[in-house]
C-alpha cells in the first residue's frame, strides 16, 4: 500500500533534488529514505527519480504524478487542520515561509504586534527560495508563506500587501555619488551584483539592468544582501536593495550611497499566500492583514 509518507518523500525528493536535504527535512536517515522510495516506486512499478551529477531529477513518470502528490500531501494537512477546528482547538502554530531578502527585515515589527494580540500562537520560521516555498505551502508543508510577486500555486489564495521601494547603491566614492545629479544613461555599462539566480530578486535584476543598459556580475553570486552591501563598499560594483533592508539596524548607510537616476521609482510587489481551503484561513488572513499594516507604515 502507498503511504502518506511515501508520498512525503516523493514530493522532497522532487522539491530538493538532493537525498540528504530531503532526509534532512523530514526527520529520516538517507537509508531509511532510500528504502521508502525503492518501496513506493516498486508498489508504483515506476521508476521515479533519475540519479544526476547534482542528485536525482524526476522521470517522465515522476513529473507526470508529482503534482497529483503534491496534492494528497496537501489534503492530508488541511484535513487534520479541519478536525481541529472541528473541535476548537485553535491554531497554536503557524509554520511561515519568507524570503530571506525580507523576513529578517519587517518580520521583528510583525512578530511584536502578533504577540500583543495573540499571545498563545507561534510563528515557526523558515526563510528560503521563494519558488521553493511556493512548492512546499502547496504541498502542505508549509502553511502561510510572505513572498514577493508573482506567486504560482494550484489552490492557493494570494493576498498583495504593499510595494517595497527598491534602491540603488554606490560606494560614497563611486563618480556617481560625487556627480550627485544622475541620469539613467550614466548607468549604463555599469556591474551590478546579484544573489543565488532562483531568487525573484535575481529576476527582477535582469529586468532593471537590461532597462538601464547594465550587466549583472556573471562570476559572482551572494548570499545575502549584507554580502551585496559589503562588495558595495569595497568598490565591486553596484547593487540594487530592499528599502526595509537599508532601514534596518543591519542596512543604513555606513558603507553605501543612494545613486539614483531622476525619476527612479522601481520596488517590489510583496504577497501572502496560503492553501484557499485551509481551516485556519481566516487566521491567516488576519496575520497577513497585520504584515500589510505594519510594510505600509514602514
Amino acid at each position: 500500500m502507498t503511504t502518506l509518507r511515501q508520498m512525503a518523500i516523493f514530493v522532497k525528493l522532487a522539491d530538493t533534488g538532493n537525498m540528504g536535504e530531503a532526509a534532512v527535512a523530514l526527520g529520516l536517515t538517507q537509508p531509511a529514505l532510500s528504502q521508502q522510495l525503492r518501496a513506493l516506486e516498486t508498489r508504483l512499478d515506476l521508476k521515479l527519480f533519475d540519479r544526476v551529477p547534482k542528485g536525482l531529477e524526476l522521470t517522465p513518470a515522476g513529473r507526470q504524478l508529482v503534482d497529483d502528490a503534491r496534492a494528497v500531501v496537501s489534503a492530508s494537512r488541511d484535513f487534520r487542520d479541519a478536525a481541529d477546528h472541528v473541535l476548537k482547538r485553535h491554531a497554536g502554530s503557524i509554520r511561515f515561509g519568507v524570503s530571506p531578502t525580507l523576513g529578517p527585515y519587517l518580520m521583528p515589527r510583525v512578530i511584536r504586534v502578533l504577540h500583543e494580540r495573540y499571545p498563545e500562537l507561534r510563528l515557526f520560521i523558515r526563510e528560503g527560495i521563494p519558488d521553493r516555498q511556493q512548492a512546499e505551502l502547496v504541498a502542505g508543508e508549509l502553511d502561510m508563506i510572505l513572498s514577493p510577486i508573482p506567486v504560482r500555486g494550484k489552490g492557493l489564495h494570494i493576498e498583495p500587501l504593499f510595494r517595497e521601494p527598491l534602491r540603488i547603491v554606490a560606494p560614497p566614492d563611486d563618480p556617481l555619488v560625487v556627480k550627485g545629479d544622475i541620469s539613467a544613461s550614466d548607468l549604463a555599462g555599469r556591474t551590478f551584483l546579484t544573489l543565488d539566480h532562483r531568487h525573484h530578486y535575481h529576476r527582477q535584476l535582469e529586468e532593471i539592468c537590461e532597462e538601464l543598459g547594465a550587466t549583472i556580475l556573471g562570476d559572482y553570486q551572494g548570499t545575502s544582501l549584507d554580502a551585496l552591501q559589503q562588495m558595495v563598499g569595497s568598490g565591486v560594483g553596484l547593487a540594487v536593495l530592499p528599502q526595509f533592508y537599508l532601514l534596518s539596524e543591519a542596512g543604513g548607510f555606513k558603507v553605501v550611497q543612494i545613486a539614483e537616476p531622476e525619476g527612479w521609482k522601481r520596488h517590489r510587489s510583496i504577497a501572502a499566500a496560503w492553501r484557499s481551503k485551509a481551516a485556519y484561513a481566516e487566521l491567516y488572513g488576519e496575520v497577513a492583514r497585520i504584515i500589510a499594516e505594519e510594510g505600509r507604515s514602514a
